[in-house]
């Protein structure tokens, strides 16, 4: 891993959390993008080389819906950077790891992902993050 990529955050509503964020960060998203697979609308900050990304559920039946049904909003994911992400895959299943979904998937961002069960990183759902390469 190379990096923390971002934190991931969960909330009700993205466009009152946009309106927190950009007073807080002082800047507006960069990027705004739907992810239909997973059901949730995102947005990105940057805080210097650091990501912040909100996402909101556009069904109750996604992820997020369910985070925020059972532990209200907040931090939901931390996502980690790497340079090849079935290799990550493959070697963190070889440590034990729980990894939910088996092939890496289109996320926000131009990202492949995966995510690690949180049963296995201290109570934390832990996000792999692979740029796509056009």
């Amino acid at each position: 891993m190379r990096k923390i990529e971002h934190i991931g955050i969960a909330v009700k509503d993205l466009k009152s959390a946009n309106e927190v964020y950009e007073k807080l960060m002082g800047q507006p998203p960069y990027k705004m993008e739907s992810v239909e697979s997973e059901g949730v609308n995102t947005s990105f900050f940057m805080s210097g080389p650091n990501k912040i990304e909100l996402l909101e559920a556009t069904n109750p039946e996604s992820p997020i819906a369910k985070f925020i049904e059972k532990r209200g909003e907040g931090i939901h994911h931390i996502a980690f950077d790497v340079a090849d992400i079935v290799s990550e895959i493959a070697r963190l299943k070889a440590e034990g790891f729980v990894v939910l979904n088996e092939q890496p998937k289109k996320g926000a961002d131009n990202k492949l992902v995966v995510f690690l069960h949180p049963k296995n990183t201290l109570g934390v759902l832990v996000e792999l993050c692979q740029e796509i390469l056009e």
